[in-house]
């Protein structure tokens, strides 16, 4: 998957991008945002692991964000099932640099408009920590609406936090080929 966005683009990731993605991705700031599963420290053996398993996908739901030269970030997707099959939940990170460029946000319709046209989808969310301010600020740029507080519903560096549900339905998507128009 290949996607444009001006100077940046959505590719899918490649083992060329190990060291970028330990660069961007071992920043504290970052982390701190993200669910456990993203360690800190991001090391090299981390690095390895997470392209490994990001190559075994059967479809390929997880992306990189990127300068022409190196990754910057990622975006991804995860299915959910059962009754909540035509769900997904969107996930995201950028590394600190390219922070407050409107980067994110682009991605986010971009990636959004894409899984809508691709796969038999309804309904994409994303939660965002209180107190993460920037990134309820890129989905609601994004197009996605605030559904209300998931009080206390997640642990993070020893605090129960709240967390900021948002969601995208399929009849509310801004289509590819509108994604980067404001």
């Amino acid at each position: 998957m290949r996607i444009e966005l001006g100077a940046y683009e959505i590719r899918d990731w490649t083992k060329r991008d190990m060291r970028a993605l330990v660069r961007y991705a071992n920043n504290p700031r970052i982390a701190r945002w993200l669910r456990d599963r993203f360690p800190c420290p991001y090391t090299l053996s981390d690095a390895e692991a997470f392209l490994a398993a990001v190559a075994q996908q059967a479809v390929r739901t997880t992306f990189a964000i990127a300068t022409p030269g190196e990754a910057i970030g990622g975006i991804g997707l995860e299915f959910a099932s059962d009754v909540h099959r035509f769900t997904a939940e969107l996930g995201y990170w950028l590394g600190e640099p390219f922070w407050g460029r409107g980067i994110m946000t682009q991605a986010v319709r971009h990636v959004t408009a894409w899984a809508f046209e691709t796969f038999e989808l309804h309904r994409i969310y994303a939660t965002a920590f209180a107190g993460n301010r920037a990134s309820m600020r890129v989905l609601e740029k994004a197009g996605f609406q605030c559904e209300g507080c998931l009080r206390a519903s997640v642990f993070k560096h020893g605090r129960i936090l709240d967390q900021a549900l948002y969601a995208c339905l399929r009849d509310g998507i801004i289509r590819s080929e509108d994604a980067g128009r404001e």
